[in-house]
């Protein structure tokens, strides 16, 4: 019996493992296209509740409390309303309950843990499992009938089509004659997509739900970015405010599905950006292209800023200080104002810069090329700066 409490202690204490928690969710995206197609948090945010609800059957009685059933009823509900179907959905769980049943094999036989506690602690991980399954599938099935119900899930899929550029069976409450602007986003979670929905859809005719596992809508006008909802609390990975939201220019319905290909993109740049709130999908423009090329920005990196070392604490300074120069027009104060330091300590920064790299931020005496010029080094700091060591640079 210690023997088998060896075993559970030994299950217990990866539990909290963060390799194995990533490791896992890996296996399960990497299964299933459509959970793939999904943010990673959201996977992770299931991931986490499910294997602390096995780890705590396993050091109870064997059975899942009701903490693991009611995290397999959000996991089976959550994803009928992401559009997930329970075959992908199942997929992707199998995935990552082999893999860290795998995992929890290698370890014990690496500890010398019996064989037959093995297969015992397996099999009742197994029970453990097979109970949230079927809870989760039957949350799945409970949701997909109350979504079949209402007039709601002949909206979202109707917006579905729209966005992906298939034919709508129907169109009210648009007006095919219209034009709408796209917002789209990287919330998943649905219950808060339905604060975010009510200030999307509260300024007149839109569309608005979960497509290809994300809040999005058509709306006839952009919400007042003011009036959207603080989400700081909603999401312990979301720190603060209000999330990134970006919105194409107004288009017919029939024109939507490149804009929304477009917003899926620069969502990705400002994301990756650290950008939030309400942004129009031209003001991202540089940004997404940029994302798009990285090995260009590499390349770009690789020739303009050859006389900086990527390991030089002051180096990465100058570097940061020179990005924040062109992001403010090449104007002292106000790059000092957003760097919180002193005119004179830019002036420096920016000289030795030049002086490192051995060419100027500012474009030559003729005019021609100038946005060009600066754009070429303001790609290039992005890409240096934001690739940890500054490995990988060169052609």
């Amino acid at each position: 019996m210690a023997e088998v409490e060896g075993f559970l202690r030994l299950v217990a204490d990866h539990a909290e493992d963060p390799e194995l928690l990533e490791s896992t969710v890996r296996a399960a995206r990497d299964r299933s296209d459509l959970v793939a197609a999904l943010p990673e948090e959201e996977t992770r945010r299931h991931t986490r509740a499910l294997v602390r609800g096995v780890v705590a059957a396993l050091r109870e009685d064997g059975e899942p409390g009701e903490d693991a059933l009611a995290a397999a009823e959000r996991l089976g509900s959550d994803r009928a309303r992401q559009g997930v179907p329970v075959a992908a959905l199942l997929d992707g769980f199998q995935a990552g309950r082999a893999h860290l049943v795998g995992l929890l094999i290698e370890q014990g036989r690496r500890l010398r843990v019996p064989a037959d506690l093995l297969l015992d602690g397996v099999t009742r991980i197994d029970a453990i499992t097979t109970a949230l399954v079927h809870r989760m599938v039957h949350a799945h099935r409970i949701a997909e009938l109350e979504m079949a119900r209402t007039a709601r899930d002949t909206h979202v899929q109707m917006l579905r089509q729209l966005l992906h550029g298939e034919p709508p069976t129907v169109l009210a409450p648009l007006d095919p004659g219209e034009p709408y602007h796209c917002v789209v986003s990287d919330i998943s979670d649905p219950a808060v997509a339905g604060r975010l929905e009510v200030a999307l859809t509260s300024a007149g005719p839109a569309l608005c739900g979960l497509v290809d596992g994300r809040l999005a809508a058509l709306v006839a006008r952009l919400p007042d970015p003011a009036r959207l909802p603080d989400l700081a609390g909603d999401r312990a990975h979301r720190p603060s405010g209000v999330p990134l939201l970006v919105a194409s220019p107004a288009a017919r319905p029939a024109a939507i599905a490149p804009l929304y290909r477009l917003g899926r993109r620069a969502l990705r740049a400002g994301t990756a950006s650290g950008l939030t709130g309400l942004r129009p999908l031209t003001d991202l423009a540089l940004l997404t292209a940029a994302e798009g090329e990285a090995e260009l920005g590499r390349l770009l990196a690789a020739r303009l800023l050859d006389g900086l070392d990527p390991d030089d604490p002051f180096h990465r300074e100058l570097a940061e200080t020179a990005l924040a120069f062109l992001d403010h027009g090449g104007r002292i104060e106000p790059t000092a104002a957003a760097l919180h330091v002193h005119g004179n300590t830019v002036k420096y920064r920016v000289r030795r810069f030049h002086e490192l790299t051995g060419g100027s931020l500012a474009p030559a005496a003729s005019p021609a090329g100038a946005v060009a010029h600066a754009a070429h080094w303001w790609w290039a700091l992005r890409e240096w700066i934001r690739r940890p060591g500054g490995g990988g640079m060169g052609p």
